[in-house]
């Protein structure tokens, strides 16, 4: 008699399995709703605000950590409340409050209430963040690494189509056009992803039931502190380098270009974002995740860097490539790694510590704005390699497989495979990363 294992698989019944690409599509559509429209929208639509709706620079940069500030508190809310993050009602009450803050910008000249609605839709966006990328990794962890990846890439696609369509919009109407096109995009990416199903609630009950493979997996957790460590070190850091060239990267186009280069550079991040989750976590067949992350990080320490000491169109759209290619491949590898090391609400974690770093990027980079962009983005550049060498401790001793749950981790020798101890394998070396 067949009985169910899991979402995909078949029912008693007999019903047919249901494909893994339905709920890589549910995912990609809530983050593309959340991330790339909710939360990314702002930086093609800022200039259009300072331009028309008479907003400061410093009222500008307000917004911004306004919506940081609110990002934080809906991590933190998934940290203290996991409950959330398991929650369907939760999950569409977000997506609907991002698309109503969105369609509210336009009403109001009121920078307070700009700063609350900025607010609500990073705290939404947080939320909508954990709740996606928990399920992906969840329903999808005994599917090959590139589908979750694919999952991702939809944050690429929201930003590549909304910053599109501000582009299109910025000839032919105002800011205001600008976000109520939006808000109806973010209502079409909800769509798709109201049916998507949460971690599923047994693993949670799990974790609180002693004996059960949810409170081993946190004892697993404990012994593998020390990568966990460094990896949030390293991904909290990148929080504060990658949101630096994220607020001032079309800016820095913008001083040395053509207006049009800087949206169409936004547009191409998204584009190179979309597919990039995916290929790096195919590039795990041969590599591992601290490799992996490593040469992200310093790929896209690269690319910040590049339109600050070369000046021109050819460097600002190949840095716009390299950023884009990378900052979520970053995020797949490091919550993926975070995952694997069995590391109890792992994602809240590392994403509250990536929004921490959100916070303090435009603080440390204010100060230098007073002589242009690039040494912004050259402060960036160095906090991303910061990033970098925290992945470089993440690789010592890495347990790239892991052993049955309750029993101990044991690290690496230098030179030698990775071990567990005993040698009882829950997860196959092909698995990585």
């Amino acid at each position: 008699m067949t009985t169910t294992s899991g979402p995909y698989s078949t029912a008693a019944s007999g019903a047919a399995p249901r494909s893994p690409w339905v709920h890589v599509v549910q995912a990609a559509a809530a983050l593309a709703a959340a991330m790339g429209v909710g939360r990314f929208v702002y930086t093609p639509i800022l200039p259009l605000m300072h331009a028309q709706a008479g907003l400061s620079a410093a009222a500008g940069a307000d917004l911004a950590v306004a919506n940081y500030i609110g990002y934080l508190a809906g991590a933190l809310a998934g940290i203290v409340l996991p409950g959330l993050a398991r929650s369907p009602a939760v999950l569409r009450g977000c997506l609907l409050m991002l698309t109503a803050t969105l369609a509210a910008m336009p009403l109001t000249h009121a920078v307070a209430v700009w700063l609350l609605l900025r607010l609500l839709a990073g705290a939404g966006s947080a939320l909508v963040f954990v709740i996606a990328v928990s399920s992906l990794l969840s329903h999808l962890r005994d599917h090959p690494a590139h589908l979750p990846g694919w999952g991702f890439g939809g944050v690429g696609a929201g930003i590549a189509l909304s910053g599109l369509l501000v582009l299109v919009l910025r000839t032919v109407a105002d800011w205001q056009v600008a976000w109520w096109a939006c808000a109806a995009l973010s209502a079409l990416f909800t769509i798709p992803s109201w049916g998507l199903r949460p971690e599923a609630a047994q693993a949670a009950t799990a974790q609180a039931v002693p004996g059960a493979r949810g409170a081993r997996r946190s004892a697993d957790g404990l012994r593998t502190h020390r990568w966990f460590t460094a990896l949030l070190a390293s991904y909290t850091l990148e929080g504060i380098g990658y949101i630096i060239a994220g607020t001032f990267l079309v800016a820095a186009i913008g001083q040395s270009s053509p207006g049009w280069i800087g949206s169409a550079a936004w547009v191409l991040v998204g584009v190179a974002a979309v597919p990039s989750s995916a290929l790096w976590a195919g590039l795990g067949r041969r590599w591992s995740r601290p490799d992996l992350l490593l040469a992200a990080l310093l790929v896209q320490a690269v690319g910040i860097a590049l339109p600050a000491l070369v000046g021109g169109v050819a460097p600002a759209l190949i840095s716009a490539v390299l950023f884009g290619a990378t900052f979520l491949g970053v995020s797949t590898l490091a919550l993926a790694a975070g995952n694997h090391l069995r590391f109890p609400r792992s994602v809240a974690l590392l994403t509250a510590g990536y929004s921490v770093g959100q916070i303090l990027g435009p603080l440390v980079a204010t100060p230098l704005l007073h002589h242009g962009y690039q040494q912004a983005l050259v402060l960036a550049s160095c906090i991303v390699l910061a990033a970098a060498v925290a992945a470089v401790v993440l690789r010592a001793g890495f347990p790239h497989r892991m052993p049955a749950p309750g029993l101990p981790v044991v690290a690496s020798e230098p030179g030698a495979g990775p071990q567990c101890a005993p040698a009882v394998l829950a997860e196959a070396d092909a698995d990585r990363p």
